[in-house]
């Protein structure tokens, strides 16, 4: 989906700080004064003296991104800092005379907005009420499109601070605002964008598969509703995904093409402990986990162990020939689909190695069998073996 533009505007703060990404594109709108040289470092330029309002924002929305690349992350970090200062400056000198609700006061608020979030996260002054308090304000003001980029705004700044804090506890109730968000205009793009961020977030944190299956429930039943097709799309994808953490404690179905041309049988395996392998050989993750699922395999395979890979290629030889050189022993299903596989999208794999760990019951044990937590898991499954 499309949505990167999106996601783009909601960069001063997104889960993770990215000041490297966002700020060495051009500068948008007017340029500032450039620095008298290179040498001197990027500086800050003085807003302009007797300037109107509307040339204030002109100057303060042009202040960043910076006008060349910074030599440093120290300077990329002082500019910056400096920069969100000047545009906070010019947006209270704009919104002490603006008119609630025109033009020139939604750029000041939303400069002001932006630039405050930036600020609290790269430096140690204490924005976070002050944030806070703005955005309160905003949401509640007449201008919807500025209200909804506060309340964005303030369901951002929650979600972060849950995260560093690690409160993932406290992340239900983030996903039910965030969820009411989206019910307010389930066309809104950039909401969108956030929640799924906050859905990729989640899905990256072990401990947070509860809270990622409600947040994938209630956007997927509200992306439902949207009249954008490609939103719409987002909670068809959804179905997958609760598909595959909704496994544990259930069957897995896997049916497919092997690479010799056979069907698969599941049959083949029952009653065994088996390892499912989302991968591709143009995966660096996928192939440095190899080694550790042929140790293990070498470890457990008399006793029961097998594993079945499902490759995410589309070029059969590229499989045969990483198959044959590295000496794989387990079968591996091929559709030549690459993401567009089957199964893949059955239970809407997004990232892989993706690894299925199927206990002796036909039963999914786990999801997060990566690394050495394989070789834990497996010693707890054949602890009674011989």
């Amino acid at each position: 989906m499309a949505l990167s533009r999106h996601v783009r505007d909601l960069w001063p703060l997104l889960l993770t700080v990215a000041v490297c990404g966002p700020f060495v594109s051009p500068a948008r709108g007017s340029e500032p004064a450039a620095p008298p040289n290179a040498e001197a470092g990027l500086v800050v330029p003085a807003a302009p003296a007797d300037a109107s309002a509307e040339d204030l924002v002109t100057f303060a929305e042009g202040l960043l991104p910076p006008p060349r690349q910074p030599r440093s992350q120290e300077e990329l970090f002082r500019y910056v800092t400096e920069a969100s200062r000047a545009q906070i400056s010019v947006a209270d000198k704009v919104l002490a005379q603006a008119k609630e609700g025109d033009a020139l006061y939604v750029k000041a608020a939303t400069l002001k907005l932006e630039s405050l979030a930036m600020l609290g996260q790269l430096t140690d002054e204490d924005t976070a009420t002050q944030l806070a308090a703005f955005a309160t304000t905003l949401a509640k003001g007449p201008v919807k499109p500025l209200a909804m980029k506060a309340r964005r705004m303030l369901l951002l700044v929650e979600a972060r601070q849950l995260f560093a804090a690690e409160k993932l506890g406290d992340v239900v109730p983030l996903v039910k605002k965030t969820a009411a968000l989206l019910a307010a205009d389930p066309n809104d793009r950039q909401t969108v964008a956030m929640a799924m961020q906050l859905v990729g977030a989640l899905e990256q944190v072990p401990d947070a598969s509860a809270a990622a299956v409600e947040a994938m429930t209630s956007f997927g039943a509200v992306f439902g509703t949207s009249d954008d097709e490609e939103i719409r799309q987002l909670a068809a994808g959804f179905e997958g995904k609760l598909r595959l953490l909704s496994l544990p404690g259930k069957p897995m179905e896997i049916k497919g093409e092997l690479l010799d041309g056979k069907a698969f049988e599941n049959d083949r395996f029952a009653g065994k402990v088996v390892l499912v392998d989302f991968w591709a050989t143009w995966c660096g993750p996928c192939v440095a986990e190899i080694p550790n699922l042929l140790e293990q395999y070498e470890k457990y395979h008399d006793k029961g162990f097998e594993v079945v890979g499902i490759s995410l290629d589309e070029n059969k030889a590229d499989v045969e020939k990483f198959v044959a050189d590295n000496a794989i022993p387990w079968p591996v299903i091929f559709a030549g689909k690459g993401w567009q596989d089957p199964v893949a999208q059955f239970y809407g794999i997004t990232g892989i190695p993706q690894l299925v760990l199927i206990g002796r019951d036909g039963n999914v044990v786990s999801l997060d069998v990566r690394g050495q937590k394989l070789a834990e898991r497996l010693a707890e499954l054949f602890q009674d073996a011989g």
